[in-house]
């Protein structure tokens, strides 16, 4: 990972695992994450592990955050 500055937002990905088509608490969780300040990269329903991993390194994400 790059090296983080103080005035860049925190980047975060929030993932959708497995075959569940419920995505409401994803979705919860991004407006919250939007509404902090963050800048949220989300995955989509069905991602799978390396898809995510995938996505994370792409985006260089600081953290993420996974609802199964």
């Amino acid at each position: 990972m790059k090296q983080k500055t103080a005035s860049r937002r925190v980047k975060i990905l929030v993932a959708k695992l497995g075959l569940d088509g419920h995505d409401r608490g994803a979705l919860v969780l991004c407006r919250a994450f939007r509404d902090a300040g963050m800048e949220v990269i989300y995955s989509g329903l069905f991602a799978t592990p390396d898809r995510i991993a995938q996505i994370a390194e792409d985006e260089d994400v600081d953290a993420i955050a996974m609802s199964l």
